[in-house]
């Protein structure tokens, strides 16, 4: 090997990773950035070429003019179904860790709430709707906060669960011989190891409050939302506004994953700068 290579090898080798890291971080960023400019570029194209009518699918710009002419109708529906996925995320949430922790330590809940979870998973949750507006009255939130709270307790438990259950028995055994308290053992072994899955389910489960608190507002409930705005400007044959909501409510999810990701980079920050 020439000095050249050598010098040139051990510089690459001496590079911090932050400065490595950060590149492959702004690859991560951009490519999506020029996909979706590149399919929106293609979309208006085909839209335009082939004369396609409003009806069936309306171009980005039309979509994108009726988004910024609506603005204050789009923000005002995003936070009326953002409050209740927000809601519902919170609640299902606790209840899914809450739930996961004690199956994890008590055996017969365990194999009690198996049968129970599956069921809850291959349930029609927003079809529970109308009968929880009929218990709740239809001028309530209620009905929409509780079906985004079951869509976004499955996969929470199942998420931390597995988690839990993914602690080495070796490293247990080294507690015990360190005499540490369950206390100690939770968070020096069982945490740290349970946090990504249980992140992993609150990422998953970010987008699934929205889309149940989106799709309950079809069945009725009180005026106000993104899914009464779409169903609205669509029975109106206004398509190009009904996209523009759809595009609200792709946005909102969107905050919310952001959100569930963001809130996972700050609780591991220290795990991830070891």
């Amino acid at each position: 090997m020439s000095v050249a290579s050598t010098s040139s090898a051990s510089i690459g080798a001496t590079l911090p990773t932050r400065i490595l890291a950060r590149g492959s971080t702004y690859r991560a960023v951009l490519a999506p950035i020029v996909f979706g400019l590149v399919f929106l570029g293609l979309w208006q194209l085909l839209v335009v070429a082939l004369e396609i009518e409003p009806n069936i699918v309306p171009s980005p710009l039309a979509i994108g003019a009726e988004f910024v002419a609506n603005l204050d109708s789009v923000i005002a529906g995003a936070l009326r179904t953002g409050a209740n996925a927000l809601v519902g995320l919170v609640v299902g949430a606790l209840l899914g860790v809450v739930g996961a922790v004690v199956a994890s330590v008590v055996g017969p809940v365990d194999k009690l709430a198996a049968p129970l979870v599956a069921a809850l998973a291959v349930m029609p949750i927003v079809a529970l709707a109308p009968v929880l507006y009929t218990m709740y009255g239809a001028d309530k939130e209620t009905a929409r906060q509780l079906v985004a709270a079951l869509a976004v307790l499955i996969p929470v438990y199942v998420n931390t669960l597995r988690g839990l259950r993914q602690v080495r028995p070796v490293h247990r055994d080294l507690m015990r011989v360190y005499a540490a308290t369950p206390s100690q053992s939770a968070f020096a072994v069982t945490l740290p190891t349970a946090a990504p899955y249980a992140f992993t389910g609150l990422r998953i489960a970010s987008s699934l409050a929205v889309i149940s608190a989106l799709v309950a507002e079809y069945f009725g409930g009180p005026v106000g939302g993104l899914g009464k705005s779409i169903t609205s400007a669509a029975a109106s044959s206004d398509y190009p506004l009904a996209w523009a909501y759809v595009l609200g409510s792709i946005v909102l999810g969107l905050v919310f994953y952001g959100a569930a990701l963001g809130l996972e980079r700050w609780t591991t920050r220290h795990q991830q700068a070891r």
